[in-house]
């Protein structure tokens, strides 16, 4: 993940599991954080069996001797001891990690009762700015373009609809001169595939090449369709449930099926 979107250069991020849940043990590590000269910013309980901790720090060789002190204290075990990222970010705002695949693009799952945690990741995200190309799976009416529009409001970003099943017309075939500016552009799979005409998909080409985020709703229909060749920095999974499963062969094919995504 890339670097938190702040002054970074002086916060140090600490995980670590609990091995022994000893009364007084989180006072042992934030005294002993303390007898070294170094400020505690933030404390949080991070899925039941872990704490993570936000540090200030002015001194190399004090944060040296936190690591080796730290690494000897049998109760817990380090899982972090790092600059803070953006998902240490979500994990100390909200107390959970993110679950995220391994794979290629990754891929970041959440349920729709996690939305607010989802806007705060992609939200985030357009802050760091630069050109990410993302994508948002999900079966209907799950939460995907509310989430992709209130992360927008998050990062004070205009959202472009360039298709999309929100406004049942919308299917755009040009830009106005200023919607590039501090925009973010999004886009439906399926709206785009099954009613896009030639202007339309021109307009797509052209804006994929704007260095500016592109937020694809039903990434897989809009690959399978072959016009374009696109390359996703990451993709997001939102279902209702943790064992749902996204098939996109039950996705109906129908525009009007998806109105109110």
């Amino acid at each position: 993940m890339r670097r938190w979107p702040n002054e970074a250069e002086n916060l140090l991020y600490l995980e670590y599991d609990i091995q022994q849940n000893k009364p007084g043990l989180l006072g042992a590590v934030t005294t002993l954080i303390g007898m070294l000269g170094l400020n505690i910013l933030t404390v949080t309980g991070i899925d039941q069996v872990r704490r993570g901790l936000l540090i200030e720090t002015h001194s190399t060789g004090k944060v040296k001797a936190l690591h080796e002190a730290l690494s000897e204290v049998e109760a817990i075990k380090v899982r972090a001891f790092r600059q803070p990222t953006l998902s240490d970010r979500i994990a100390l705002r909200h107390g959970k990690r993110l679950d995220m695949a391994e794979t290629n693009p990754p891929t970041y799952r959440f349920v729709r009762e996690e939305l607010g945690v989802l806007v705060d990741f992609l939200g985030d995200t357009l802050l760091e700015g630069g050109n990410n190309v993302i994508g948002i799976r999900g079966m209907p009416r799950v939460g995907k373009t509310e989430a992709a529009i209130a992360a927008c409001v998050y990062a004070n970003k205009r959202w472009i609809l360039l298709s999309s099943t929100i406004i049942r017309q919308t299917l755009r075939t040009e830009l106005l001169a200023d919607e590039s500016v501090n925009s973010v552009f999004l886009i439906d799979g399926i709206t785009s595939t099954t009613r896009g005409n030639e202007a339309h998909w021109s307009l797509l080409e052209k804006t994929l090449q704007v260095p500016k985020p592109k937020i694809i709703e039903h990434p897989d229909i809009f690959i399978r369709d072959g016009r374009l060749e696109v390359d996703f920095d990451f993709m997001i999974e939102i279902r209702h449930h943790e064992d749902d499963v996204i098939r996109i062969e039950d996705i109906a094919m129908s525009f009007s099926a998806f109105d109110m995504s």
